[in-house]
């Protein structure tokens, strides 16, 4: 498989599965700014967070031209999509999404969605992963996603992203008053865990969506989606406290 030298590669990924209307709408969105390599997840593989398939084989089937399915996590779609699917040429960029829900807060530990931008940074390429808010029967419209990830894209292709970086964007429903840089939020987590009884009696756990209480912050990401704008929060790979290195150090610890 030969790639333009011409052209940069994008590669476009989710965690919805290969026929995600999401998919399709970033896809078609950054079409303009190069040659699109879309690897994605055979099924849906929401909730996957940054899990890497070891314990057996990945299969890969072709859905047409530069277009590929894994029956794989999202991180196997951007492994094998900068290793494996792109003739030998690192993509460019790496694109996630659009998720069908927001990516918000501490949930960004769990996402898909963000778990593949991740994978692309590790892999010192340029990520930013794309969610869109829910409506009340539980859709997303993507329109205005499309338009900001083709807007985003292009700045980053412009001028790249620290070392280490990723974007996590989430767009609010409607039309938004705009974008706003922001932080990770945090929220209070409540159970999320039902018990119930199968039909020979016998007790189960069903982990359901959280119930969640966002904190006080102005500056937070779920602040930014309630009061209508597009959310735009750089991440950084290394979790690294650095602060907390000098207070571990001052506890003069040594082997038993």
């Amino acid at each position: 498989m030969t790639v333009s030298s011409e052209r940069p590669c994008l590669l476009v990924t989710n965690d919805d599965g290969i026929d995600a209307p999401g998919l399709a709408a970033l896809a078609s969105a950054v079409a303009h700014l190069g040659r699109v390599i879309v690897v994605a997840p055979d099924r849906e593989r929401s909730a996957a967070g940054h899990a890497l398939t070891l314990n057996r084989p990945l299969r890969v089937r072709a859905r047409g031209e530069d277009r590929f399915e894994v029956d794989g996590t999202p991180t196997d779609c951007v492994h094998l999509g900068v290793f494996n699917l792109t003739g030998g040429r690192p993509p460019q960029l790496v694109l996630s999404g659009i998720n069908r829900g927001v990516n918000l807060s501490d949930d960004v530990t769990y996402s898909g969605t963000v778990a593949a931008a991740l994978e692309g940074t590790l892999l010192r390429i340029p990520s930013i992963a794309f969610s869109a808010e829910r409506d009340a029967d539980g859709r997303s419209h993507y329109t205005v996603g499309a338009g900001v990830a083709s807007r985003l894209a292009l700045e980053v292709l412009r001028n790249g992203l620290p070392q280490g970086v990723l974007l996590n964007v989430n767009v609010p429903l409607g039309t938004p008053k705009g974008i706003r840089i922001t932080r990770q939020g945090s929220r209070t987590y409540r159970a999320a865990a039902l018990e119930r009884l199968d039909p020979s009696g016998r007790p189960y756990f069903w982990i359901a969506a959280p119930d969640t209480t966002p904190a006080d912050e102005p500056d937070g990401d779920h602040a930014a989606l309630r009061e209508g704008y597009v959310s735009v929060t750089p991440l950084h790979a290394d979790m690294t406290h650095d602060p907390t290195r000098g207070v571990l150090a001052g506890w003069g610890l040594t082997l038993p």
